[in-house]
């Protein structure tokens, strides 16, 4: 590859479409219906895939959804009919193993989007949607499949992800791109 823009470009979206070929799209119908029927949902992530998560539940809001990010003031409790989505590219994030713990004991399902299927993570999940992407688990070495740094690949991969989901979910809830456009902020 050479350092021209255009190159680069053009590898980073190749990598990005191979690995979103490869996500199962049963299971992203699955999640869809499965965040469509929860009563509220809360998310959460780690570094930078929490701001990917934390786009997601803007949208999530924008369709009319009850949703939380863990740590606002506003987070409700979970509770049976609710739904913890959480994203561990690595599969061993420990706070996200920890918040998954308190999801399930509070009888919620939990929703888990990883890259790592024999994560521990994939253990706590009441369903796992696999992004087979590099994440930091596996960025050294010949291990390394991305051009791109460290979890990039899969943390660009959620981005896309959820635009389709949101699409997905939008004929789902039966929600209007006006009704979406009605919730959004005025307040910037």
């Amino acid at each position: 590859m050479t350092n021209t823009g255009s190159d680069m470009f053009a590898t980073a979206l190749q990598e990005l479409g191979a690995v979103l070929a490869r996500v199962d799209e049963a299971g992203i119908d699955t999640a869809c219906e499965t965040l469509a029927r929860a009563q509220k949902i809360v998310v959460y992530g780690c570094g930078r895939e929490a701001l990917q998560i934390k786009g997601f539940a803007m949208r999530l809001y924008h369709l009319g959804v009850e949703v939380s990010v863990v740590g606002d003031m506003n987070t409700p409790p979970l509770g049976p009919g609710d739904v913890f989505l959480a994203s561990s590219g690595p599969g061993e994030t420990t706070t996200v193993l920890t918040l998954m713990q308190v999801a399930r004991h509070a009888g919620a399902t939990v929703l888990l989007l990883t890259a790592e299927a024999a994560g521990s993570a994939t253990a706590l999940a009441d369903f796992t949607l696999l992004i087979p992407a590099q994440t930091m688990a596996r960025d050294q070495g010949p291990q390394m499949t991305s051009v791109l740094p460290m979890g990039s690949v899969f943390e660009g991969a959620l981005f896309l992800l959820f635009e389709v989901m949101v699409l997905k979910l939008k004929g789902l809830t039966g929600q209007s791109s006006e009704a979406m456009r009605a919730r959004h902020t005025n307040m910037e």
